[in-house]
This record gives structure tokens, C-alpha cells and sequence, in this order.
């Protein structure tokens, strides 16, 4: 499984394939907004993808994918779906950007039988990583 830092950064290898949604345990991500309300994701993909003159943030991660909008925001509301969309600003934390943002996760036997969903997760990750 994996863990992500970053939603500009892990939702662009998603969506060009570098990592599989189904990798994902969880994203912890910087930001604080609803993928599903317009508005809040008209400032996301301006920020990370621009508007038309550039990127308005300084790390425009998504910068040249003007055609492809609807997926990145389709990626961003299937984590958020799935609950592996962690934004901690919500709960008044503000995480650091940092320089790697994969990791990869071992759960642990006692933590995959006490958690339905962490076993689910991590059984349909070994499914996976036995497929590839």
C-alpha cells in the first residue's frame, strides 16, 4: 500500500499511471477543499493546473493538462469517495510539503484483523501487487 503527501503530486501519478488508485491507503494532503463543490475545485485546478496564463501556485503540478480536468477532479472525488482523501488543514493542522511524497506501508498483522477496512485494503493490494 501506499501513502501519499501530497494531492497535486499523487493525483497526477494516478492519473499518468505511476500508481494505481487501488495502491493507495490514504493521501494526506495540504489542502482544504471539497472536490465535489465547483467553486472550491475552480480554485484547486487553477492553482495546480492555471488559467490559461499559468499556474496562479508556485508549484503547478498539473500545469499542461488543460483537457483533462474532469479526470483529475474525477481522481480527486474517487479518493475522497473511498475515504483515502486525509486533508488535515480541516482539523486545523498545517502538514509541511515535503520532498518525497510515496511511501510505502506494511500493515501490520494486528492492525489488518482489527480494522475491516485496512484488511480489505491490504487484501485487495496483495491481490494487486501479485497481479503486476
Amino acid at each position: 500500500m501506499k501513502v501519499g503527501t501530497s494531492l497535486s503530486r499523487c493525483v497526477r501519478d494516478i492519473y499518468n499511471g505511476v500508481v494505481d488508485i487501488n495502491e493507495v491507503l490514504v493521501i494526506i494532503a495540504r489542502t482544504d477543499f471539497d472536490p465535489d463543490d465547483d467553486t472550491q475545485w475552480e480554485n484547486i485546478w487553477k492553482g495546480y493546473a492555471g488559467d490559461g496564463t499559468g499556474s496562479i501556485w508556485s508549484a503547478p503540478e498539473w500545469l499542461g493538462h488543460a483537457d483533462h480536468e474532469q479526470e483529475f477532479r474525477d481522481i480527486c472525488i474517487k479518493l475522497k469517495l473511498q475515504g483515502k482523501l486525509h486533508q488535515p488543514r480541516q482539523y486545523g493542522a498545517y502538514p509541511q510539503r515535503l520532498h518525497h511524497y510515496w511511501y510505502d506501508v506494511i500493515l501490520s498483522d494486528d492492525v489488518v484483523n482489527s480494522n475491516p477496512a485496512a484488511k480489505k485494503a491490504w487484501e485487495n493490494y496483495k491481490t494487486i501487487a501479485g497481479l503486476s
